[in-house]
């Protein structure tokens, strides 16, 4: 009885292991995509402005690390146009096949992030990175 209490058990581990990182799609960029919430409004085009919250976070080891930024924490969204290079590629591929009112997480490797040369102090070079992100809004 243990003994098929203890499989049943590892089993599920296994399978809940399997489904959180099945939940992720990776793009040919190597950019990771998970929908947390699926937005039913306009999807951006390339150049038009874009309203979102987000939450950064060093990733490493496959776990959430250190957070670096928040616009939530601000309490003000960032606004900027999609698709133009404003931002790290990682945010442009990944919000550029948002709805409005979507909830996303990326995982962002270091060459759609900011690379060898890190960024502000708070982030290493080639660090992986990991954003929730909202979008609010497309004008």
């Amino acid at each position: 009885m243990r003994r098929s209490l203890f499989l049943a058990g590892a089993l599920t581990i296994a399978m809940t292991a399997s489904a959180s990182a099945a939940s992720f799609s990776t793009t040919p960029s190597g950019l990771q995509v998970k929908d947390d919430v699926v937005g039913t409004g306009p999807q951006p085009k390339a150049g038009q402005t874009v309203s979102v919250h987000y939450t950064g976070w060093l990733y490493q080891d496959g776990k959430k690390g250190a957070k670096f930024d928040s616009s939530l924490d601000r309490k003000q969204p960032l606004n900027f146009a999609v698709g133009t290079g404003q931002v790290i590629k990682g945010w442009d591929e990944g919000l550029s096949t948002m709805k409005v009112g979507g909830k996303r997480t990326l995982i962002i490797p270091p060459e759609l992030g900011y690379g060898a040369r890190g960024a502000g102090g708070v982030i290493p070079p080639n660090a992986t990175l990991m954003f929730d992100v909202e979008l609010l809004g497309v004008r």
